[in-house]
């Protein structure tokens, strides 16, 4: 975690279907982004679940790019991932490599969010849960966690994807956890942690279908 001038750091963005991603990578991103998106068409709404996006009108299809230098020794390059459940195969490629992820969620539909915090776990990736202001009921942090089935020590961080300061306070909230487990890990000997039982095959695991809460409506 030394960091140097040319310190590039790779953050990976990733979520539910139209929770965010690729608005906060462009609102973010002091280049221009690299997008792969695609106009949605009809044929697709067989395959997409768009019922809590019928206002979207394109998807990416691969990952969007951009870059943030955060100090003089700390760049971003930030991979947006695809959302749909028929591109979730790509995002262990995207995680291979990377200093953490923010896992963007909207309120309205946690569920969306399980199999991403899933993956990271798995995976032993830092990463920080950012929920996406869209507006509507307003929920407690600790009923978000309790619905998500947060560690305690996974950062819990309110975001508006649209604007570059709140995305690039959850960017530092991310780098700041990452930093802080890798001192943490340095300081400690080497030893089992408990992990969740976690599922290979595209389903949710059955931890978080047993455990998680609804959020009040």
């Amino acid at each position: 975690m030394r960091a140097s001038a040319d310190n590039g750091l790779k953050i990976v963005i990733v979520g539910g279907f139209g929770v965010g991603k690729t608005t906060l990578v462009r609102s973010v991103s002091e280049i221009r982004p690299l997008s792969t998106e695609e106009t949605m068409t009809r044929a697709g709404e067989s395959v997409d679940d768009v019922s809590a996006v019928r206002d979207k009108k394109a998807t990416t299809v691969a990952f969007d790019f951009g870059r943030i230098t955060l100090d003089a020794h700390n760049v971003l390059y930030l991979f947006g991932a695809p959302g749909q459940e028929r591109f979730w195969f790509l995002w262990d490629r995207l995680f291979a490599g990377a200093l953490g992820a923010v896992v963007l969620v909207d309120t309205r539909r946690l569920d969306d969010s399980w199999y991403a915090i899933d993956r990271l776990e798995q995976h032993g990736t830092p990463f920080v849960v950012a929920r996406n202001d869209f507006g509507g009921q307003d929920f407690a942090p600790q009923a978000i966690r309790d619905a998500l089935d947060l560690d305690p020590d996974v950062p819990l961080v309110h975001c508006d994807a649209r604007a570059r300061n709140s995305s690039k306070r959850v960017l530092i909230a991310l780098v700041e956890h990452a930093k802080h487990r890798y001192r943490r890990a340095q300081s400690q000997s080497p030893k089992p942690t408990p992990t969740h039982v976690h599922s290979h095959d595209g389903q949710v695991p059955a931890h978080r279908n047993a455990h998680h809460k609804e959020l009040p409506r």
